[in-house]
């Protein structure tokens, strides 16, 4: 194990992020971890270690804000091995009924401050020739459920983004995963997480039923964060990395059945698909 490694960690203050960085700086890794408040962040991780752990108040939505914390991280630490686009949050209710400052704030923080850190730290690690960028996205990105749209969008670009990134950044060395997990244990669902907005409108029989049965399960999810962690730090330090990574059974029951369903539809529909080309 490579502890030299220097790690880059969004939205550490909570949840995966917070487990994560605690379980790096415990295993000697060197880490610089964003929040919107840095003091918080350090209480949260309860360490304190100027030589190994840099918190940074860093505004996502904010392109200089993350040029800066990039800079103070080489400042540090002199490099950036593996970053982790990890801040989101989720969002739960109809499209209709959902604000619209509420879309494009979901949009910023879950997709754009992804790319925006991204594109930030390619540069570094095109010249070192060596990186791996890991983006926190969902099953939901694939396999949405009623009541999620406007998340699921946010998750699906997420995906799609780190598809082609991995095809663009190979010749440098540079590895890409998208980590999709199902329901984890961490304050996701918790009121102070999750942006949820009631459905007041008759109908939407399937949605309500869901966020229902969503906002019960919270504390009661089946995924653990420390299992999650172990498992990212360990990807980090291996030769082979997939591009897709699902995280929990009911990730993998999911995607298998849609991927099921999806292949039994191409080819339901494939002499239609077909017939759209000049002959």
């Amino acid at each position: 194990m490579n502890t030299s490694k220097v790690w880059y960690v969004t939205g550490a203050s909570q949840g995966l992020g917070l487990t994560l960085v605690k379980k790096l700086l415990d295993k000697g890794y060197r880490v610089a971890a964003t929040s919107r408040n840095a003091h918080a962040l350090k209480n949260a991780v309860g360490v304190i270690d100027s030589d190994r752990f840099l918190p940074l108040a860093v505004d996502l939505g904010n392109v200089d804000c993350i040029d800066e914390s990039v800079q103070q991280t080489l400042a540090a630490f002199g490099q950036i091995d593996v970053v982790v686009n990890n801040a989101g949050y989720g969002m739960a209710g109809t499209l209709e009924e959902t604000e619209d400052q509420k879309i494009q704030d979901i949009i910023n923080v879950n997709l754009l401050a992804t790319l925006n850190v991204t594109k930030s730290i390619l540069p570094l690690m095109r010249r070192q020739r060596s990186g791996y960028v890991f983006n926190i996205g969902s099953v939901a990105g694939f396999v949405g459920a009623p009541g999620w749209s406007v998340y699921s969008a946010t998750k699906a670009a997420v995906a799609a983004f780190s598809e082609v990134l991995a095809l663009d950044v190979k010749e440098f060395n540079i590895k890409v995963t998208v980590v999709e997990p199902s329901g984890f244990r961490t304050g996701f669902l918790t009121k102070d997480s999750l942006a949820y907005t009631e459905s007041k409108i008759d109908g939407y029989k399937s949605v309500k039923d869901t966020q229902e049965r969503y906002l019960a399960a919270d504390g009661k999810q089946p995924g653990d964060p420390e299992k999650a962690s172990e498992i990212i730090i360990e990807l980090a330090e291996s030769d082979e990395s997939p591009l897709h990574l699902y995280l929990g059974q009911d990730a993998y029951n999911r995607a298998s059945e849609k991927l099921k369903n999806m292949t039994a539809e191409l080819e339901l529909w494939k002499e239609i698909t077909v017939a759209a080309d000049f002959k």
